[in-house]
Formats: structure tokens, sequence, C-alpha cells
């Protein structure tokens, strides 16, 4: 139903934002990234990160224990 497909747009996003503030935050990620523009990243917590960027960056995008460190960190 599209109830369930925009549920888990939600849902993705919301992670994507839980992992770039993970890794410091849009600042941090651009650098991390080499972009100029922070709010290139800044848009992503809104949006959601491209498929693109975390298929090209998977150790920072789809690595499982991102957000395991950061909460035991916390």
């Amino acid at each position: 139903t599209k109830h369930h497909v925009y549920s888990v747009l939600a849902m993705s996003i919301s992670k994507d934002k839980e992992v770039i503030l993970s890794l410091g935050g849009s600042t941090k990620v651009a650098e991390l990234l080499g972009f100029k523009n922070k709010q290139r990243v800044q848009n992503w917590k809104v949006r959601g990160i491209p498929a693109s960027i975390k298929l090209q960056y998977p150790h920072l995008f789809l690595n499982p224990n991102i957000h395991k460190n950061n909460e035991s960190a916390a």
C-alpha cells in the first residue's frame, strides 16, 4: 500500500540522518567525502543519502557497526 511505502521511506531517511549524525554531522561527512559544499550532505538528512553515494562509500554508509559504536560511546 502507499502508506507502507511512505512509512518505509521515512524510516530509511531517519536512519540516514542517524548515520550522518553518528559520523559527526553534515560538515564532517562533507569533509570525509571531499565535498566543498556541506549543504549537499545537509540535504540528505531530509531527502536521504543517495544510493549511489552509499555504494561509493560503503565503509561509511553501509557499515552496520556505526550505530553500535556511537551508542557505546554515549
